[in-house]
């Protein structure tokens, strides 16, 4: 079945109103016939189950510490060389010290994240826990 959208038109004359249906087809963000895909990150969130590592909750709330995060995020994000993955890395800060997690496409990647960041005014250091996710 087609979806549609349907428009209105009113147009007001001193004989009467007259109105005027139009529709037009939606894109459709599956295709026919084929169920929407499940979001499932179990496997990339795996090493977050133990708690061994540093995640979100234990993000400083310092004013300097996310003014740092931002500054780091904007210097990730506006490299369009590097992958949608790269682009969103876990990256946490606390006291200068910045910590990267999460999956990137190569090794060449991983340590082009790292050098942004290096790059940062106010960063001390970079903890690099980047892991390599190769395409299947």
């Amino acid at each position: 079945m087609r979806q549609c959208i349907i428009t209105v038109g009113l147009s007001l004359s001193l004989l009467g109103g007259v109105a005027v249906a139009q529709s037009a087809p939606t894109a459709s963000p599956v295709p026919a016939g084929q169920s929407t895909p499940k979001a499932d990150s179990t496997r990339i969130n795996e090493r977050d189950r133990n708690h061994t590592g540093e995640t979100a909750q234990s993000q400083s709330n310092a004013k300097g510490d996310r003014e740092l995060l931002a500054a780091v995020r904007r210097s990730v994000v506006k490299d369009k060389s590097l992958s949608t993955m790269a682009h969103n890395v876990k990256i946490l800060t606390n006291d200068g010290v910045v910590t990267l997690r999460g999956p990137v496409r190569s090794d060449d990647e991983k340590a082009k994240v790292e050098a942004l960041v290096k790059q940062v005014a106010g960063v001390s250091s970079v903890q690099n826990n980047l892991d390599i996710k190769t395409i299947q």
